[in-house]
């Protein structure tokens, strides 16, 4: 195989008939070893994009990545995330190891801001991991995130509210859902893997240590609004 060939076959983006041939794609191990075992590379592609499909936040979608940046960050290794939904929750993510000293939070105003910040970070080079929540992403927006991850070689992932799209240039797709105080996770699209596989991973501790976001206050029923007045 000529040198050119080998260093065409590396990028993630390139497609093997074998689609079960073993290629070395630059990764980062999700902290889950039953997730791993479903990835090409054993964990987030670095250099591509993966989206996170979720019928709502708040299902402790955070518990998924946070083990994987927490170990970036342990290495002093700069993590973005841009528009989430709320404010992260700092106690919680220490306790699950993440030095709060490499995180960044980008708050954007509007969609295109968020579009927008993600490309910079993503393209940067300066941060392993990039996070977004955009409200609204199309064809040449996530071709421009895609390109963005390449250049800077980092993990970069979204997350769709809602029901879950037939077709995304993402190079790693999954779905995520509650499963009884657990968290299911579908394979919707991976290379050379077993798309549909589900699998179910464990969330400890509170709402918090879950979700790294705050939990949400209750809203007071009318017997206690009336007690208030």
């Amino acid at each position: 195989m000529s040198a050119a060939l080998e260093t065409l076959l590396l990028k993630s983006h390139v497609w093997r008939g074998d689609g079960r041939a073993e290629v070395a794609i630059p990764s980062i191990p999700t902290g889950h070893a039953e997730l791993d075992e479903l990835l090409p590379g054993k964990g987030w592609p670095r250099g591509a994009l993966t989206e996170l499909s979720i019928p709502r936040p708040g299902i402790g979608e955070m518990s998924l990545l946070l083990p994987a940046l927490a170990d970036l960050s342990s290495r002093e290794q700069w993590i973005a995330l841009v528009a989430p939904p709320h404010l992260p929750y700092a106690p919680a993510l220490a306790r699950g190891r993440f030095e709060l000293s490499r995180l960044i939070v980008v708050r954007a105003e509007d969609g295109p801001d968020t579009l927008w910040a993600m490309e910079q970070a993503l393209a940067s080079g300066a941060c392993a991991a990039v996070i977004g929540w955009p409200t609204f992403l199309n064809e040449r927006a996530l071709r421009r995130l895609q390109l963005a991850a390449e250049k800077g070689q980092a993990f970069g992932a979204y997350f769709s509210v809602g029901h879950a799209t037939s077709s995304s240039l993402a190079s790693l797709r999954l779905q995520l859902f509650p499963d009884g105080g657990r968290l299911g996770v579908r394979v919707l699209k991976v290379r050379g893997r077993g798309i549909g596989t589900t699998l179910t991973l464990e969330m400890g501790g509170t709402s918090s240590m879950r979700t790294g976001f705050p939990a949400p206050s209750p809203v007071p029923g009318p017997a206690a609004a009336a007690s208030a007045a």
